[in-house]
């Protein structure tokens, strides 16, 4: 693997521009094939403080000098984008799926903190709908790793029915929510303008339309948020929490959040469903053990 010290954030909007220039060039991968094996790295990457207040406003947490659980994959967003615009990356970024997405926090991270991030690409392996990939960071404060986060991707490609699933999380049923929250038309322009994912699906609901969807989507990243943001104050120290995206949430729209503990046990699970019972996520959420009680 070769590594890549990178002195700024790389800027979205030209990566963006030359991920669609690219795209028809971009052959795809087989489960066999090696990822390229560069790995990009951030150092005294700082923690802007306007910037943070309003992700904490779009996705329902607090203000507190600890960093939400998923504002790191904000911060390293911009490298991952890189790593998926690089000459030798397979697939064309734009029509990628994110399809899960785990993290661990060792101890919490404080907006006074000062971040080294790198990010680098694992897998192809098969998924029964194409192929599947992972991007791995880790975040560092002070020499150690205190954060960690593999988001998994998926490339539709030709149908593969062998190929494990991905769904190992347990469905909780739709009904008796613990909450109700009311999803704007806009939120998909808002959160891209905080978090720089800017998937013409979550825009406009014309370019939604041209990728198949009937309005403009939320972000999955945006989903996982809120559901963790109804679990502040009572995350452990230690913990790390598995999220699965099932069918996308439509905007403007009603979801559901219900979480669940079960007796003696160091795990809670949690969902987001449609008001007619569609499985928009799933999710669980485990105290490690060097954390405090959930």
């Amino acid at each position: 693997m070769s590594t890549a010290e990178l002195t700024e954030s790389p800027k979205l909007g030209p990566l963006y521009l030359k991920a669609a220039a690219t795209a028809p060039l971009r052959r795809g991968a087989s489960a066999e094939e090696d990822l390229p094996g560069t790995e990009y790295v951030r150092s005294d990457v700082p923690v802007d403080r306007e910037h943070l207040a309003e992700y904490n406003r779009i996705c329902g947490f607090g203000t507190r000098d600890e960093l939400p659980l998923t504002y790191p994959h904000i911060t390293s967003f911009p490298l991952a984008v890189r790593l998926m615009t690089d000459r030798d990356f397979p697939f064309p970024l734009v029509g990628l799926v994110h399809v899960a997405n785990s993290i661990t926090r060792h101890e919490p991270l404080l907006v006074t903190d000062t971040l080294t991030q790198r990010v680098r690409l694992a897998g192809p392996r098969p998924h029964p709908k194409g192929i599947q990939f992972d991007v791995v960071t880790e975040t560092g404060v002070g020499g150690r790793t205190v954060w960690t986060e593999t988001s998994t991707y998926l490339h539709r490609g030709a149908r593969n029915e062998s190929a494990p699933r991905q769904e190992d999380i347990a469905e909780i049923e739709a009904g008796q929510p613990t909450a109700v929250w009311k999803l704007p038309g806009d939120l998909g322009r808002r959160y891209a303008a905080v978090s720089g994912d800017r998937n013409p699906i979550h825009l406009h609901p014309l370019t939604a339309k041209a990728f198949g969807f009937p309005r403009t989507i939320a972000h999955g990243m945006w989903s996982a948020a809120r559901c963790l943001a109804a679990f502040e104050g009572r995350l452990p120290t230690a913990c790390t929490v598995d999220v699965e995206f099932a069918k996308p949430v439509l905007l403007p729209s009603r979801v559901e959040f219900t979480e669940r503990t079960a007796p003696d046990s160091a795990e809670k699970s949690f969902a987001l469903h449609s008001t007619a019972g569609r499985t928009h996520l799933r999710g669980r959420l485990h105290r490690n053990e060097a954390g405090d009680a959930a």
